[in-house]
């Protein structure tokens, strides 16, 4: 898609050289190779003659007969108010067809279940052009300079108060770090583990994707923990060794079970037996729908567990703000890893937030959003019952995504890969499993099926290609 430059188009990079033959033939061969290579896209207006004569140093007729010839050879092409532009069909012409890796690479999707994406349609638009408008009015002019410490001082007052209130949890402003999203945030802390002498980390089996490659490249060893029923289970972490976990207790991801009491006191306990660390991604904490969430485990805690969020499900993904809430034994040690790995997240962007959360706008859309999300479980779970009854859901009724048991000695990554064939994409759930040689399975072959960012005309049609190629 060509760029529509608003005011005059930038200067345009033409090697001329003088002595090398007459100017005009160059200006012309140099223009069609920009044309050729793609520089310059279908569309894409030209500098006009008179900037580019000046920028090349050039009479301006010198260009407008450059143009001339170009725009007869079909190149170019001229209209009134609109400037000289490439031609769409010379363009069209000279870029290379896809090759049949790119286009296996990047298939056609019309129904695309990822899980963890929310709907983006629904981001307040509204609300956040009015907050990020009170932000730059009331604004004083240091918030402009780079960033020092932890982040904003009103944000972190507000995030925390916020944790405080809806997730019971006990940090306050000088707990917190404001980071550029929640991957922002895992690699200060991993990193800050290393640096403490942690060697083990333990990583909930399945679970999210990447959160090994991370843990390495911080200089952890990923330590993969089985995951059941009841969450993350304690005594494979007690065996593995590790002296940290992450997990995702409120709703695991990808299997979308809670993390029972019982597993979290032993959770807990088993952290102050081996001096240890627990890393908690409040995922998804937000969007329980049969009943209030449970509480956030820094809460029960707060010396032992370092917090994680972000707004990434409940805003956007393109937000990248986030927050850390640590105890005080390592708050110093992350800020000055913050600070040494970036200048902080955009001002304006951490004000707009905290204006946000404070003026009951983010709980309002929180509030809408679960009704979204509440109907497109129930729409998923109708086409089940309609098309396939013999398969159902399972995890909480809760979050934007569900896992769908297939029958037992079905191939989960088969049936994945003949639903991208018609264009619906969906992961098994062996996708989010870590090599263990202490779990030999067998596992039951299960489909992880992310709604939020599908509507029901497009669930309904999801279902119908899934419920035609699972046997």
């Amino acid at each position: 898609m060509a760029v529509r430059w608003s005011g005059p188009a930038p200067e345009l990079l033409i090697p001329l050289e003088r002595g090398g033959g007459p100017l005009t033939a160059q200006l012309q061969r140099e223009l069609r190779r920009t044309i050729r290579d793609g520089r310059l896209t279908a569309g894409e207006r030209l500098p006009s003659s008179r900037s580019l004569a000046v920028h090349l140093g050039v009479s301006r007729g010198l260009v407008v007969e450059c143009y001339e010839q170009l725009v007869a050879e079909g190149y170019l092409v001229t209209a009134a108010g609109s400037g000289t532009r490439v031609a769409r069909e010379v363009a069209e012409a000279t870029r290379e067809p896809p090759t049949a890796e790119a286009e296996e690479l990047h298939p056609r999707v019309d129904v695309d279940f990822e899980y963890g994406i929310p709907d983006l349609a629904s981001f307040p638009t509204h609300d956040w052009l009015w907050a990020m408008a009170e932000a730059a009015r009331t604004a004083p002019n240091a918030v402009m300079g780079d960033e020092h410490g932890a982040g904003s001082p009103r944000l972190r007052s507000v995030v925390t108060a916020y944790h405080r209130r809806v997730r019971a949890g006990t940090a306050d402003a000088g707990h917190a770090v404001i980071v550029g999203g929640f991957r922002h945030g895992l690699n200060l802390v991993f990193g800050a583990l290393a640096r403490r002498g942690v060697d083990l980390v333990g990583l909930e089996n399945p679970g999210p994707l990447e959160h090994d490659v991370i843990a390495r490249r911080a200089g952890l060893n990923p330590a993969p923990v089985r995951v059941d029923a009841d969450g993350v289970d304690v005594d494979a972490l007690r065996r593995s060794g590790a002296r940290a976990v992450l997990v995702t207790p409120a709703h695991q991801c990808p299997t979308g079970v809670a993390l029972t009491p019982r597993r979290r006191r032993e959770l807990i306990a088993w952290a102050e037996s081996v001096d240890g660390w627990i890393l908690e991604d409040d995922y998804d904490a937000e969007f329980r729908y049969d009943r209030q969430p449970v509480g956030s485990l820094q809460g029960l805690a707060p010396e032992r567990v370092v917090a994680l969020g972000s707004v990434s499900k409940t805003l956007a993904p393109g937000m990248r703000i986030g927050w850390i809430l640590a105890p005080p034994q390592l708050r110093d040690d992350l800020v000055r890893a913050k600070q040494l790995s970036s200048r902080g997240v955009p001002a304006l962007d951490q004000l707009a937030l905290a204006e946000l959360i404070e003026s009951g706008r983010f709980d309002r859309h929180l509030r809408r959003m679960r009704t979204v999300y509440a109907a497109r479980r129930a729409v998923l779970v109708e086409a089940l019952a309609e098309r396939r009854p013999d398969l159902a859901l399972e995890g909480l009724v809760a979050g934007c995504h569900a896992v769908l048991r297939l029958p037992d000695g079905a191939d989960e990554a088969a049936v994945a890969e003949e639903a991208l064939t018609a264009s619906v994409m969906v992961k098994p759930l062996g996708a989010y499993r870590l090599p263990d040689p202490l779990d030999t399975g067998p596992h039951r072959p299960a489909l992880v099926i992310g709604f939020g960012n599908v509507d029901e005309t497009r669930i309904r049609h999801g279902v119908r290609v899934l419920a035609g190629i699972v046997p």
